[in-house]
């Protein structure tokens, strides 16, 4: 993609960071609505697209929509898309998963997404995303949301995926390893 020079040179810092010593281990969570529209299952795919290029997996609820969008983005960035699913066994895990986790745990699962992940990426809603959110706001994780539909205390909305971007790299790089 074609971002501004400040977004290009900060996602080229985390780039760096993530080949050396200090890189981050621990995913970023894209995290929305299974039944996502166009909109945001292109934000999602072009948010983990970028990530990816940047040396960061992602993890997200490992089914449709939005997660599939972000699994292909993480996938086709030459990353790694860890799904973890509410099923026991992974037939309804998305092709693009380098790693499915079959949790057997229902919609408790949405818990262990928003618990694994460094930030949160929200893109689109509904009640599972909320969830997630609430979760992440309450752990002390920043959160980041572009086309939701609740706003929740603590949340950072977001205009575009570019603002997204720029947002999470700047955690990113603000976090220790």
């Amino acid at each position: 993609m074609d971002y501004p020079a400040a977004l290009t040179e900060a996602l080229q810092r985390l780039a760096q960071r993530q080949q050396g010593a200090q890189r981050h281990m621990r995913p970023v969570g894209i995290i929305g609505p299974g039944d996502g529209d166009a909109q945001v299952c292109a934000a999602a795919q072009e948010v983990a697209h970028a990530l990816a290029q940047a040396g960061m997996a992602i993890v997200c609820g490992g089914r449709g929509g939005v997660m599939a969008a972000a699994s292909r983005g993480a996938r086709e960035g030459g990353g790694i898309a860890i799904g973890i699913l509410p099923e026991e066994d992974t037939r309804n895990a998305n092709p693009w998963l380098s790693v499915a986790i079959a949790t057997g745990m229902g919609e408790m699962r949405n818990a262990l997404v928003a618990r694994s992940a460094l930030c949160l990426a929200a893109i689109g809603g509904n009640m599972g995303t909320l969830s997630e959110m609430a979760l992440g706001l309450k752990w002390g994780t920043p959160v980041f949301v572009l086309h939701g539909d609740v706003a929740l205390p603590g949340a950072v909305q977001v205009t575009d995926v570019q603002d997204m971007l720029a947002r999470l790299v700047d955690a990113l790089l603000a976090l220790p390893a």
